[in-house]
């Protein structure tokens, strides 16, 4: 009945929870083990710092850093030697270079005649021959080397001009003995050979050297009028005209038929004889380019024809001659 006997509206008792034996035994043994723990403490900073490694101290280096820097230094040690190797071997392509030149100029030098003049050096013919040169010729010392390249050039024409000709005997030859009638185209093919080889050096590759060698308008001029007519001449070859002394395109293309060899091989030369007339047309026209930078005029051309002629020893020779042979046949008269 006690238990009736209470008052219900009196103040609870205060319960901690907190004073719970088993509680309050571990909360006291546990403060009592573990220290107070500052991190900002200096012993506690100095004992973190000299347990742990900074992050950015453990990756600023890798560990595979000096082999890099080792292996870059070797490649730019060995870059550098190779270097020093090309520029040695290019100073003594120089070196070796004008010494040459000197010796080609000492060469020349000695070469000179007596009266300071240059000796004839082409044909390049052996000393034991009878025959000697007959011309100076040398690119290097005489042409510009603005010019130089399109001398050559006309020089390379020159000589597959000469090799064709000396091809067309034998394919003449050939046609010759497949048809004994075309004898003549023979004989003009070896005729032709012997005629326009040296004529073509004359008459249009000499004034077309001394053009570009001493600007030239007269030699210029000279040169145009002479090559206008050896490209008619290369395009008249490339043809063919039977009994003409050619072996060009009709000639070669009639004997398919009977004798193919021999066509194969007219067709051969009648190729060569247009590939001469593309470039006779390609290098007029580059000549022509070049004349037009010069500034030859045909004013010039004229001057230049009257003071070589009135210069010219020969010249005054034979006018001094005619002019005392006149003379003398007047006092005679008288």
């Amino acid at each position: 009945m006690s238990g009736f006997d209470s008052n219900p509206f009196a103040d609870p008792v205060d319960v901690n929870p907190f004073h719970d034996a088993s509680i309050t035994e571990a909360t006291s043994g546990a403060t009592e083990g573990v220290d107070e723990f500052n991190p900002f403490s200096a012993t506690d900073m100095g004992t973190v710092s000299g347990a742990t490694i900074p992050i950015t101290a453990a990756s600023s280096q890798p560990a595979v850093l000096p082999t890099s820097v080792e292996q870059t230094a070797q490649a730019n040690a060995a870059s550098g030697q190779a270097k020093l190797i090309k520029q040695q071997e290019e100073l003594e392509r120089r070196a070796a270079e004008l010494d040459r030149k000197e010796q080609e100029l000492q060469n020349r030098s000695e070469g000179r005649t007596n009266t300071g003049e240059k000796e004839n050096n082409w044909p390049p013919l052996p000393r034991f021959s009878p025959v000697k040169p007959c011309f100076y010729q040398d690119f290097e010392e005489e042409i510009p080397e603005e010019y130089r390249r399109i001398c050559k050039r006309m020089y390379y024409l020159w000589m597959f001009h000469s090799a064709t000709l000396f091809l067309n005997v034998l394919a003449c030859l050939a046609y010759f003995t497949a048809n004994a009638q075309y004898g003549v185209d023979f004989g003009l093919s070896i005729l032709w050979f012997i005629l326009f080889t040296p004529v073509s050096f004359i008459c249009w590759y000499r004034p077309v050297y001394k053009a570009f060698r001493s600007d030239s308008s007269f030699s210029f001029f000279f040169f145009f009028f002479v090559f206008f007519f050896q490209v008619t001449v290369y395009i008249i070859q490339s043809v063919g005209i039977p009994r003409w002394g050619n072996s060009g395109w009709i000639s070669a293309i009639s004997m398919i038929g009977t004798n193919l060899a021999v066509a194969v091989v007219m067709l051969v030369v009648a190729g060569f004889f247009t590939v001469n007339a593309i470039l006779a047309v390609i290098l007029l026209k580059m000549v022509h380019s070049k004349y037009r930078r010069t500034g030859a005029s045909f004013t010039k051309a004229q001057q230049e024809f009257s003071s070589g002629v009135l210069t010219n020893r020969s010249v005054q020779t034979a006018a001094a001659s005619a002019v005392s042979s006149a003379a003398h046949g007047n006092f005679g008269r008288n």
